[in-house]
């Protein structure tokens, strides 16, 4: 009942941001339907190819990245292997709620191909998400730097300036205490493995991720890889937003714009606010010589999920030809999360 609860007031969060975007869209000066421009004005669909293409490169590269901390933790995890698990792990996140998530998908099926790795599974995992969602705000400071983001005279526009740049900061220092050296040699992680219940799992997890401290090279190299995954989801969108009619941000904006976007993926909602942070953003942003309408930032937004469905149709024969193996782990993994949920 819990479960069904949570997955209720998730879809209903999401339908609102969305049905709020979308009524927010008619309320400009202008009062331009983007959606009925959408319909009626040409589109230029080169560019919007160009634009799956490089969403796709990009999503690829994650997978890449994500094989290389799983190799690099010792399991003998194979090239095919991993696109499939992460073709499994990418729908998950894409389904409908009521699923389970993605990332637990890909640590349990890992787990049961290579079994007594669950803490490592775990740790590649949480570690790509780390480097992830670190990045992202990286390369939005570069961008901010670069294009002169910072000097646009809207308050909200310097507060978000200023707020990326505090937690490129911060991450910088969180990720130094998590992977350097360690001045409690071990003391800490070991008091935490005596926690009743928990304390075992939670050493184990802590333990695995910190022998990503002895591959700087490792994590260097998925770094530089996750910087080209930024910034191609940045050409994507900025070709997303080339190939639909009505005015658009620069390329450079697009670098701060789409990884600041981006960053709301920690939030555990399947829509809603990616899309509200880019409209948000485009309505804010001023472009030179033009002006962009109420809901612009939605329509881009929206057709880049669009486009997330379609390279999520890639690993189609994956799923058709392992259902009983997806079947069995989407089981074990909701038999886990229903485990968390249940009051202790």
């Amino acid at each position: 009942m819990r479960k069904l609860f949570i997955t209720l007031l998730k879809v209903g969060l999401s339908a609102a941001i969305i049905g709020y975007l979308v009524w927010n869209s008619t309320q400009g000066e202008k009062n331009v339907n983007v959606f009925a421009n959408l319909r009626d004005q040409p589109k230029n669909w080169w560019m919007l190819v160009a634009a799956w293409a490089c969403c796709t490169v990009a999503t690829l590269l994650t997978f890449l990245r994500w094989w290389r901390l799983v190799r690099a933790l010792g399991i003998p995890c194979r090239f095919a292997d991993a696109i499939r698990i992460s073709f499994w792990g990418y729908l998950l996140n894409l389904a409908p709620l009521g699923i389970v998530g993605g990332d637990l998908i890909k640590t349990v099926m890992l787990d049961h191909e290579h079994p007594q790795n669950r803490a490592k599974a775990l740790a590649s995992v949480l570690v790509d998400r780390v480097i992830g969602l670190y990045v992202l705000f990286v390369v939005a400071s570069a961008a901010i730097l670069a294009t002169g983001f910072w000097r646009i005279s809207e308050s909200n526009i310097h507060w978000i300036c200023k707020l990326t740049f505090l937690l490129t900061i911060v991450g910088a220092v969180g990720l130094g205490v998590v992977l350097g050296p360690d001045p409690t040699e071990g003391r800490v992680i070991r008091a935490i493995g005596r926690i009743p219940r928990v304390g075992p799992p939670l050493e184990s997890l802590i333990n695995a991720v910190r022998m990503y401290s002895s591959k700087p090279l490792v994590l260097a190299l998925s770094a530089v890889m996750t910087i080209g995954v930024h910034s191609l989801f940045a050409c994507g969108c900025y070709l997303i937003a080339r190939g639909l009619p009505g005015n658009y941000l620069s390329l450079g904006q697009h670098l701060v714009v789409m990884p600041l976007s981006a960053a709301t993926g920690v939030l555990p909602l399947p829509l809603g606010p990616f899309e509200y942070v880019l409209d948000f953003l485009y309505a804010h942003v001023p472009v030179e010589g033009a002006t962009i309408v109420e809901g612009q930032g939605l329509v881009v937004a929206l057709t880049y999920r669009l486009i997330t469905l379609l390279i999520a149709a890639l690993g189609i024969f994956y799923y058709l030809g392992n259902r009983r193996e997806m079947a069995e782990v989407i089981h074990e993994a909701e038999a886990e999360e229903d485990q968390k949920l249940a009051p202790q």
